[in-house]
């Protein structure tokens, strides 16, 4: 796996424990600011718990990318990226349908580059 993959993958780990971060622990100061399109203000409070528990999904996504560059073993390596990654993926889409397009866009299309990036290596 190139530099520039396993560059992207960090970002993606990245991106999701900001995510992890929001949800569990920001959900009624950040989280206000960044999901302030899609949830009144009203509802951050009584749904601080359910942001919470999507968060630790977010951080087990995280957890799953950074475990990749531990592994020797080329092909497990690829292998479990782009298992992590498709979860990203499917996470962003149905995100895209359930409470914005814009998801797609900001959660799911650069993980489908990287996956492409992937499986050309």
């Amino acid at each position: 796996m190139n530099v520039t993959t396993q560059v992207l993958i960090g970002i993606i780990s990245l991106e999701h424990l900001y995510f992890l971060w929001v949800e569990m622990f920001g959900w009624e100061t950040a989280g206000k600011k960044l999901f302030k399109q899609i949830l009144p203000e009203k509802l951050f409070t009584p749904t601080k718990i359910l942001a919470a528990n999507q968060g630790l999904y977010n951080g087990f996504l995280s957890a799953g990318l950074l475990w990749t560059f531990f592994i020797v073993d080329v092909n497990w390596k690829a292998y479990i990226s782009v298992f992590f990654l498709v979860c990203v993926i499917v996470a962003g889409i149905y995100g895209a349908f359930t409470a914005s397009r814009k998801l797609f866009f900001v959660q799911a299309l650069h993980v489908i580059i990287t996956i492409i990036l992937v499986l050309l290596t």
